[in-house]
């Protein structure tokens, strides 16, 4: 069986929510449904992924043995290393299955195969580079080690300032006040939040510090340039050149997209699409 004649799976799953795109007889369908982080949440990242796959074989009428016989190409959050990415693959019922994190997906999705820059600013955030056939990347490290710039990030970061505003040690500007206005005016429930809030929880409140920055607030502004000089740095260090593709994704590519100041092309598709591009490049290889 050829590419063109395969069941083709992509999935593009994130902090926020999973997206599986599945092409059979010339038709996509498409599922969405909640977070599905490999690190922060593996068995209900795998639930997602078996309910997302259940729905998509449901719309395209295809049966258990039709999805065994799929090609498919999972980029999920939080696939750090292959073991993580084996133990996602073992659970799944589809035998040429890859799975890696979400960088590769969102590459190929922005650039196809051209050379540039992706910087992907959603719940989490990486910036990669893809040049003459090769892919490098920074960051996409997680919300506890990582994801500088991402709205997970900068909320937390926000929370940071704001207890410490509480303190005495910082201002209390109208984000901080309306972040303890968010908690009842109580220190005590952001602690109690932050013990248990996952990066998507985060991520909800996140607009909050962009439209604060917006307004002028000097903390908001302050976080804001924070994220704008680690994007800066990562696209130095992985060697942009001006004059060469550059694209923001994710939720809060936008945000950025005037404190960086820099000429911004529209990626040609999402994640998901650069899962199916991946996946019919591996049909393609084992035709």
């Amino acid at each position: 069986m050829n590419a063109r004649d395969s069941v083709l799976i992509g999935v593009d799953g994130g902090g926020t929510s999973c997206r599986l795109a599945l092409i059979a007889e010339g038709l996509r369908h498409e599922v969405r449904l909640g977070p599905a982080n490999a690190s922060t949440g593996f068995e209900a990242a795998v639930a997602t992924l078996s309910e997302a796959l259940r729905q998509a074989a449901t719309l395209a009428r295809l049966s258990p043995d039709d999805i065994a016989g799929a090609t498919a190409h999972f980029g999920l959050a939080g696939v750090m290393n292959a073991e993580i990415a084996g133990r996602v693959a073992a659970r799944m019922p589809i035998r040429a299955l890859t799975v890696t994190d979400d960088r590769p997906t969102t590459i190929a999705g922005a650039l196809g195969g051209g050379d540039g820059t992706v910087a992907a600013i959603g719940t989490g955030s990486f910036i990669g580079r893809q040049a003459g056939g090769t892919l490098r990347g920074i960051g996409g490290w997680g919300f506890y080690l990582g994801d500088q710039a991402s709205g997970a990030w900068l909320l937390r970061r926000c929370f940071e300032e704001v207890m410490l505003a509480v303190d005495g040690l910082g201002p209390k500007t109208e984000l901080v006040r309306t972040i303890l206005a968010a908690h009842g005016d109580d220190p005590g429930r952001i602690v109690q939040f932050s013990l248990s809030a996952r990066p998507a929880d985060y991520a909800t409140l996140a607009r909050e510090v962009v439209g604060a920055a917006d307004r002028g607030d000097a903390l908001g502004m302050r976080l804001m340039e924070e994220g704008t000089r680690y994007i800066r740095a990562a696209m130095t260090a992985l060697g942009w050149q001006p004059g060469e593709a550059f694209c923001l994704t994710g939720g809060l590519g936008p945000a950025y997209e005037a404190r960086l100041g820099l000429q911004v092309v529209a990626p040609k598709g999402t994640a998901l699409d650069g899962a199916l591009v991946l996946a019919r490049r591996a049909a393609e290889g084992g035709a």
